[in-house]
């Protein structure tokens, strides 16, 4: 009697554990399966994130395309022009130069110049230069400020010449361009601005 019980007891004993066992296992596949397609979408949205943050890189790095420019030629003639030397301590002379120019062409207008020259004795020079443009570029009506650098040989003047940056009033606001001019040094001079907009 005694040993059916146990028999009966280990049996029911046995079959709990089994059933106990079963389930933990059901159990883990249901998680791991449930897990699956967790991970594959957390994959794909890692996935996308780098993808969307490559093109924004490439894009942020990609240099902006160059603005169209536009060619203003214009003639140059000096109205009015002085010249003192504010230090002849030593050779070469230094001079201060102020001028009053017209311009004749894509741009028209007056601009007045202050220059600062180092004069040799062979009368070769070399200059830096601010002059402020009053009058019209491309029909468009304002002011700005060129910027120069010149040299002078042999009575010829050749120049650089750039717009300071944010310097430019009323319809010329936000104008950039560069350039220059050359002609007879103290007559008159061709000059070219290539210009832009910001």
């Amino acid at each position: 009697m005694v040993d059916r019980v146990l028999t009966t007891v280990t049996i029911t004993l046995a079959t709990v554990m089994l059933a106990t066992l079963g389930l933990g296992f059901s159990a883990s596949a249901e998680s791991e399966q449930n897990s699956a397609p967790r991970r594959a979408r957390a994959q794909s949205q890692g996935k996308t994130t780098m993808k969307d943050h490559s093109q924004h890189s490439v894009a942020e790095s990609a240099p902006a395309a160059p603005r169209p420019r536009t060619r203003a030629r214009a003639k140059i003639s000096v109205k009015s022009s002085e010249a003192t030397a504010y230090d002849q301590s030593q050779r070469p002379a230094l001079v201060e130069i102020t001028l009053v120019e017209t311009f004749v062409g894509d741009l028209s207008g007056e601009s007045a110049v202050h220059a600062l020259q180092v004069r040799r004795e062979d009368g070769s020079a070399s200059m830096v230069s601010m002059q402020r443009f009053s009058g019209k570029l491309g029909g468009r009506e304002g002011s700005f400020v060129l910027q120069g650098s010149e040299t002078v040989d042999k009575g010829r003047i050749h120049a650089t010449w750039f717009v300071v940056p944010r310097s430019g009033t009323g319809e010329l606001t936000g104008l950039r361009g560069e350039g220059g001019f050359e002609g007879d040094f103290g007559k008159g001079s061709d000059g070219t601005l290539d210009y832009w907009f910001e």
